[in-house]
């Protein structure tokens, strides 16, 4: 059994420019900015010039409406590109300590085509992957790795992907 008060362990190192492009998201624990009735959401990151990440993550609300929200991640010093601060407030704003928010890569495959990633409360976690679906074995293994790192799963919640193009 794992000590919870240790932090979930990270990817050792994260190739940031394979990477970049499109996540689906597959699953999530529960969000206050991101309600569960959302569907079809997507975050897309580019690399900015300053070396910072862009994220521009987008659904459709419960009424089917296009919804989004861009962010600034950087890479915090020492992680291998594993472990991102992110944040969504007002580029004025985004000074403010209190403001970003962590994410952690816990796991990706060889191929990045699938990726878990939480935050070290183990309050948030985000099962990603390139496409809009994965299959059941692979969905089961990385969250296994999320529940052997402390994540409890009870409120996970799956995100339908209808098929509408919100980019």
């Amino acid at each position: 059994m794992m000590d919870t008060h240790d932090e979930p362990r990270t990817v050792p190192s994260l190739d940031l420019h394979r990477y970049l492009g499109t996540w689906y998201e597959i699953a999530r624990l529960p969000e206050r900015h991101e309600p569960a009735d959302y569907t079809d959401i997507t975050a897309t990151y580019t690399l900015d010039d300053d070396g910072s990440v862009r994220v521009d993550n987008r659904a459709l609300d419960r009424e089917g409406e296009p919804a989004q929200a861009i962010g600034k991640a950087t890479v915090v010093e020492g992680s291998g590109n594993a472990k991102l601060e992110v944040s969504f407030m007002p580029e004025g704003l985004r000074w403010v300590p209190f403001t970003k928010g962590d994410y952690w890569v816990l796991r990706i495959d060889g191929g990045y085509h699938t990726a878990l990633v939480g935050t070290p409360d183990r309050r948030h976690l985000w099962l990603l992957s390139r496409t809009p679906t994965i299959d059941p074995a692979t969905r089961s293994a990385f969250l296994d790795t999320a529940v052997q790192q402390g994540y409890d799963l009870d409120g996970l919640i799956t995100t339908p992907h209808r098929g509408i193009v919100t980019a």
